[in-house]
């Protein structure tokens, strides 16, 4: 092993547990935002929001254009190709802005609400704010700075709560979500490149550029099917049935995504510039890929299974009794989550390769699918979208698999096979903790919650001791776990520098 790729092991891991360590704070941070807000604001405040953000949320995917997922996967990048990208996100995020306020009134009479007006508009500023930004923070993710990325991106996040929730205490309803979302926005644009350390300069002809941008364009497309398939649900239910009861959906879908995005988005940070720089080793490539969907999988899994088995207890306490609607779609929803999750290493396998048109086509063939089911299921009730939602991801997840690994240096059947595993094992840890608090309806609340998580644990180490295949994924977790605190502790390493 050269001393280079040992260098990189060591940066891959000391950047883990910088991003394990700061994701526990983000975390903090955003289920106490969900808590107070929840009884804070009406299923109504939030359900404003989701139709606004249903349809413009499209335009984060397009003011990106792939572009910070390119520079961060390229080997090599100039400071003239990184002064391009960023007037070519501003350029966007300018354009963007315009377009977003011109959809106002189509938005509104979408969905027949005038509040939504004032809604979008105010929500319109944020493109050109994030495609200032978007540059400053792929630079801080490729030189491995994950310190200074995550100490910017929690306090926004912290400072914009603050803010909403203040403002949802003085009664301001659903304008203190909208709040929130512009001013953590503005705060990470002031912030990010203070710390990045770089600044652009001005735009240059003789650049190489195409290569990042087939990336990037490949890439958005793919993300735009993606989102679309994400997204459509709120569109029909807010279109059909109306704010309320998609504000119970939102509520359960963000359950669903909390644990995926907050334990994703560290995982990716790390994953992503680690694996473009092994794309030489395929053995090791193939391992560090496996190990790191082993992780994410049974980390996800394991709060997805207790969430579910303890929705009802669950809610109750953290939302207040108010959102019991959210209950079962909630739990129909934890099912999409897993297949969700079991797709990330796939995506990190697609990046990292510069598959991207293959992803393309992949989402061309799979996303249209999902989104017809939805259509269908809306005839059924808000819970007939969970389903159709959650069937569609089940579906596309071992399309993708086979589809994107085929042919490549990424492990299929482990992958596979690890995932199923995953998916058995928890998801009966999860029936057997459902059944025990189940048999006993006289506990309170917190003691069910507790009852729950006991015999969930206990399932899962009695997993662990039958099945040789599981508790060497246990096994490799913990080991994982003590690798990346001698890492935390070790003296710092230098990072290769673009």
């Amino acid at each position: 092993m050269t001393a280079a790729t040992q260098s990189l092991g060591r940066t891959a891991s000391r950047g883990a547990a910088t991003t394990m360590g700061a994701q526990g704070l983000r975390i903090l941070v955003q289920v106490v935002g969900i808590v107070l807000l929840a009884r804070l604001l009406a299923p109504g405040d939030y359900g404003v929001m989701a139709m606004v953000l249903a349809i413009v949320g499209v335009g984060e995917i397009v003011r990106d254009f792939g572009l910070s997922s390119a520079a961060i996967q390229a080997r090599t990048l100039s400071h003239g190709q990184r002064s391009n990208l960023f007037w070519i996100n501003l350029g966007i995020g300018a354009v963007l802005t315009c377009l977003c306020a011109a959809l106002a009134v189509p938005v509104s009479a979408l969905y027949g609400d005038p509040r939504l007006v004032a809604v979008t508009l105010a929500l319109a500023p944020t493109f050109l704010l994030n495609g200032f930004s978007t540059q400053f923070r792929a630079h801080l993710n490729r030189d491995f700075r994950f310190v200074a990325l995550s100490a910017v991106e929690i306090g926004a996040q912290a400072t914009a709560l603050g803010v909403a929730l203040s403002l949802a205490v003085w009664g301001w309803g659903y304008w203190a979500l909208v709040v929130q979302q512009v001013l953590q926005v503005l705060l990470q644009a002031v912030a990010l490149p203070i710390l990045a350390g770089w600044w652009p300069g001005l735009a240059r002809r003789g650049e190489p550029m195409r290569g990042l941008l087939t990336f990037g364009g490949h890439l958005v497309a793919s993300q735009v099917l993606v989102y679309a398939s994400r997204n459509i649900d709120s569109v029909m239910i807010g279109r059909l049935y109306g704010a309320v009861p998609l504000g119970f959906y939102n509520r359960a879908f963000q359950l669903m995504v909390l644990p995926l995005n907050q334990i994703n988005a560290p995982a990716s940070r790390v994953a992503l510039p680690t694996l473009s720089r092994l794309q030489d080793d395929p053995a090791r490539y193939a391992r560090f890929l496996a190990v790191g969907q082993v992780v994410l999988l049974n980390v996800v899994a394991g709060v997805l299974a207790f969430s579910a088995a303890q929705a009802p207890a669950l809610i109750a306490v953290a939302l207040g009794p108010q959102w019991e609607p959210s209950v079962h779609l909630f739990q129909i929803l934890a099912v999409a989550g897993f297949f969700q999750a079991a797709a990330y290493a796939t995506y990190w396998a697609s990046l990292s390769l510069g598959l991207m048109r293959r992803f393309f086509w992949y989402t061309v063939a799979t996303r249209p699918l999902i989104i017809g089911l939805i259509v269908v299921g809306a005839s059924w009730g808000v819970e007939g979208v969970a389903v159709a939602y959650t069937v569609g991801n089940a579906l596309a997840w071992p399309i993708g698999l086979l589809w994107m690994t085929r042919g490549t240096i990424a492990p299929t059947g482990p992958l596979f096979v690890a995932a199923l595993r995953t998916l058995l094992v928890h998801g009966a840890a999860a029936g057997l903790s459902a059944a025990a608090t189940w048999a006993l309806p006289g506990l309170s609340e917190p003691l069910h919650l507790l009852l729950g998580a006991v015999v969930l644990v206990a399932a899962l180490a009695l997993a662990a001791a039958i099945v040789p295949a599981f508790r060497r994924d246990v096994l490799g977790i913990l080991a994982l776990r003590r690798h990346l605190g001698r890492a935390r502790a070790a003296t710092p390493v230098e990072t290769e520098s673009a």
